[in-house]
């Protein structure tokens, strides 16, 4: 399956509440990108790699939904929404100072809900 239809089904299983399935859709377009070290490549999938946090985040696996907002923060470090969803993740993770830092963060990047 190509990757553009990888990312359209995974978003289609978020709509619908399959954020495992989401997960793993996304997971496995990112393989398929994967270069020889196995790190996926090019710029293109920052939105995939976030669909990613999210499902993530709604399937309770905190710990993959922060590396996962990390990573597109290390990618585009001016994305209000996964700086949110960071925030977000640490405090469900009941990290709450370093929630604080980071939803001080998604406020001066005009995260949604956040002023």
């Amino acid at each position: 399956m190509a990757p553009y239809d990888l990312y359209h089904r995974a978003e289609r299983q978020f709509e619908l509440q399959d954020y495992l399935g989401a997960a793993r859709t996304i997971e496995r377009l990112l393989m398929d990108c994967a270069g020889d070290d196995g790190e996926p490549v090019g710029h293109g999938l920052t939105h995939a790699r976030l669909l990613l946090a999210r499902a993530y985040y709604h399937s309770a696996q905190l710990g993959r939904a922060e590396a996962a907002a990390r990573a597109v923060l290390a990618e585009a470090p001016t994305d209000e929404y996964a700086a949110l969803l960071l925030a977000r993740t640490l405090e469900r993770a009941s990290r709450p100072e370093e929630a604080a830092e980071a939803m001080r963060v998604a406020t001066a990047l005009g995260a949604p809900g956040t002023t």
